[in-house]
C-alpha cells in the first residue's frame, strides 16, 4: 500500500482511471473492469464530474453514475474514490457556489456520504483563489469531502493555494495530479520538487501516454482508435527506441510493456499511484502487476537514459 502525502489515505499504488467508463467501456464492461481491479487487490478509483461529457448522448457525470451504481451493487470495502470539479457542462469553474453544487451532485451520482479525494480539475483564474481555497475547506469542514487535491495547476498557483490555505486555516491539499510519463518528463524540474517540499502525493495522469507506452502504436497507422488521440505525436525514432528498451525489460520480467512503463513511474520521487485506464477487463492484470513490480536500479537507470 502507498500513502497519499501526509494524509491517512493508504491506497494500492496504482489508480484505476474512470475516464473510459461510459465512453469506450459501456456499463457492463465497466462493472467487469471494476470487479477485476478490486478482486486483484486494487482499491483506488479516479474519475471526474466531466467524464465523459464529450461523448455524443452523454451529459457529464456519466463515469460517476457508473461507479456509483457499481458501489451500490457490489458494496466493496475500503475503496477510495477520487473525483474532480470545474469542467462539468453544468458546473464550470471554481466559484464557491459552483464548487459546493458540483460536490453535492457528485456525491449524489456516486451514492456516497462524502468524497474521499476532491480535486480542483483545472485552474479558474476568473475566480479569486482565496474563494476557491475557502470553498474547498468548507467542504471538508462540513464532511462532504475528506481530503482535497489539485490537478493541472502551475507550480506558482499550487504554492499560492497552499499559502492561502495556511493563512486562513483551511486544509491543505494532499495530492497533485499532473501529466507525467516516460515521454513527458517536464514536471521533474517543477512539480516534483514542489511536491517533495509540501509533502504532496503525485498521481500522474496519461501515465501510458494515451497508449503509446503500452507499445500499442509503432506507426501512425496504428493510432486510429477512439482513445489513441494524440498518441501518434509520440512516434519518433527516439521514442521507438525507448519502447524497444521497455520491451527488453518487460521480457526479462515476463510482463507487458505497459506494466514496466507504469512501474517506472512508481519509482519516481513522491509518485504515489499512477493513473491508468482499462477499456477492457483483460487489460486490468497489467495494471495490477505494475502496482507490485519493483524495478532494479539498473533497469530504472536504463529507462531514465532512454527517455532523457
Amino acid at each position: 500500500m502507498a500513502r497519499i502525502g501526509t494524509s491517512e489515505l493508504d491506497v494500492f499504488p496504482l489508480n484505476l482511471g474512470g475516464n473510459v467508463f461510459g465512453w469506450t467501456a459501456d456499463r457492463d464492461e465497466s462493472f467487469r473492469i471494476l470487479d477485476a481491479f478490486v478482486e486483484g487487490g486494487g482499491d483506488f478509483i479516479d474519475t471526474a464530474d466531466s467524464y465523459s461529457a464529450w461523448v455524443p448522448g452523454n451529459s457529464g457525470g456519466d463515469s460517476e453514475r457508473i461507479i456509483g451504481a457499481w458501489l451500490a451493487d457490489r458494496k466493496p470495502q475500503g475503496v477510495t474514490v477520487a473525483t474532480k470539479v470545474s469542467q462539468h457542462p453544468d458546473f464550470r469553474g471554481l466559484s464557491a457556489a459552483n464548487v459546493r453544487a458540483a460536490a453535492e451532485a457528485s456525491i449524489e451520482r456516486l451514492g456516497v456520504e462524502s468524497i474521499d479525494l476532491y480535486y480542483a480539475h483545472f485552474d479558474d483564474e476568473s475566480t479569486p483563489l482565496e474563494e476557491t481555497v475557502a470553498a474547498f475547506g468548507e467542504l471538508v469542514q462540513d464532511g462532504l469531502v475528506q481530503y482535497t487535491a489539485i490537478s493541472n495547476y502551475t507550480p506558482e498557483r499550487i504554492r499560492e493555494w497552499i499559502r492561502i490555505a495556511r493563512e486562513i486555516g483551511a486544509p491543505e491539499p494532499v495530492a497533485v495530479q499532473p501529466h507525467y510519463n516516460l515521454v513527458e518528463r517536464g514536471i521533474e524540474q517543477t512539480i516534483l520538487p514542489l511536491a517533495e517540499e509540501f509533502h504532496l502525493g503525485v498521481l500522474p495522469y496519461f501515465s501510458l501516454a494515451k497508449g503509446f507506452l503500452a507499445g500499442k502504436y509503432r506507426s501512425a497507422a496504428d493510432a486510429g482508435s477512439p482513445r489513441a488521440g494524440a498518441a501518434k505525436e509520440y512516434i519518433s525514432e527516439k521514442n521507438l527506441a525507448l519502447i524497444d528498451g521497455i520491451e527488453r525489460i518487460a521480457q526479462a520480467h515476463g510482463v507487458s510493456i505497459a506494466t514496466i512503463s507504469l512501474a517506472w513511474l512508481r519509482s519516481r520521487p513522491t509518485v504515489v499511484a499512477p493513473i491508468a485506464s482499462a477499456s477492457r477487463v483483460d487489460q486490468v492484470a497489467d495494471l495490477l502487476a505494475a502496482g507490485r513490480l519493483e524495478l532494479a536500479p539498473e533497469e530504472i537507470a536504463e529507462l531514465d537514459r532512454l527517455s532523457a
